[in-house]
């Protein structure tokens, strides 16, 4: 009788068999948060079709060179990320355990530059709930609040994923060290990549939305 594979369950007849069962189970739970985000993208749309010269003003007051460092982070993150899907693969847990946190470091940083753009619309009142005092001209004071609160809505969801993906990367780091991720179980690493890719996408579409509907040389308007 052949010895039984420890990283295979008992219900699948061979690793490649649950390798493709685990991938699929990934991306029907992306094509799920494909939805949710795409029915915020098509809010977005019907309100900036409502309030173009609203949102082209909110626009002007994103901080565009931020929003292109962030930008810059995430691609590089998703290059790190796919480097750490190869080491595992590989069996290379050296490379894989540097990968990962060099994944973890640059979605640090973006968290970073975006907690600070955050506090820059709170100190400039560009913030229109929570009680806080909202500065905007009254002619366009009700678009520019839906602007901001499309923003706030849709990169703080955005953000939290990058909070959650950071969590799964650590988690990761953990089960590296200790000598796991390798070779047949590397679909966990290829399938937390296909999270983090997502994530980074969702950003490719954030940044034009927002800092790049007026950009006109960038900075704050």
């Amino acid at each position: 009788m052949p010895a039984h594979d420890a990283a295979l369950a008992h219900h699948f007849h061979d690793a490649s068999q649950q390798r493709r069962a685990a991938e699929l189970g990934m991306w029907l739970f992306l094509v799920t948060e494909f939805m949710f985000f795409g029915g915020l993208f098509l809010a977005y749309l019907v309100y900036r079709h409502w309030y173009p010269k609203e949102f082209a003003l909110g626009s002007h007051t994103m901080d565009l060179a931020l929003g292109t460092i962030n930008t810059f982070v995430l691609l590089t993150s998703s290059l790190t990320m796919a480097l750490s899907v190869h080491a595992a693969a590989a069996s290379n847990r050296r490379m894989l355990i540097l990968c990962l946190w060099g994944t973890i470091f640059l979605g640090a940083i973006f968290l970073g530059i975006k907690a600070y753009e955050y506090h820059h619309k709170y100190v400039e009142h560009h913030i229109p709930f929570g009680g806080l005092e909202f500065h905007a001209q009254s002619p366009h004071r009700l678009g520019l609040a839906t602007f901001y609160n499309l923003y706030f809505l849709m990169t703080g969801l955005h953000a939290l994923h990058m909070v959650i993906g950071i969590v799964l990367m650590l988690v990761l780091v953990v089960l590296a060290y200790r000598g796991g991720l390798l070779g047949p179980r590397s679909i966990i690493v290829h399938n937390s990549g296909l999270y983090w890719h997502f994530v980074d996408l969702v950003w490719v579409y954030l940044f034009p939305f927002f800092y790049l509907i007026a950009a006109r040389g960038g900075g704050h308007g």
